[in-house]
């Protein structure tokens, strides 16, 4: 079985849950102030791409670990 990297998926993790947060806060600020509410999606959006990269990094990892142990 391959290895996972619990830590990258860790990152992710605090990525995904930073985005949540912006999300809510652009929630908020939408009728307030929507210059904030715009920031913080484009935040959100950045912090999703990041945690996706880094999801697909494992995931990869673990697709080409699968792969070397199915020739051996």
């Amino acid at each position: 079985m391959a290895q996972i990297d619990t830590n990258t998926l860790k990152r992710a993790e605090a990525n995904a849950s930073i985005a949540k947060d912006l999300i809510v806060q652009a929630i908020e600020q939408s009728a307030a102030n929507p210059t904030l509410c715009e920031e913080a999606l484009k935040q959100a959006a950045h912090e999703i791409a990041q945690a996706q990269t880094m999801v697909s990094q494992v995931q990869s990892a673990i697709q080409a670990a699968g792969s070397q142990q199915s020739k051996s």
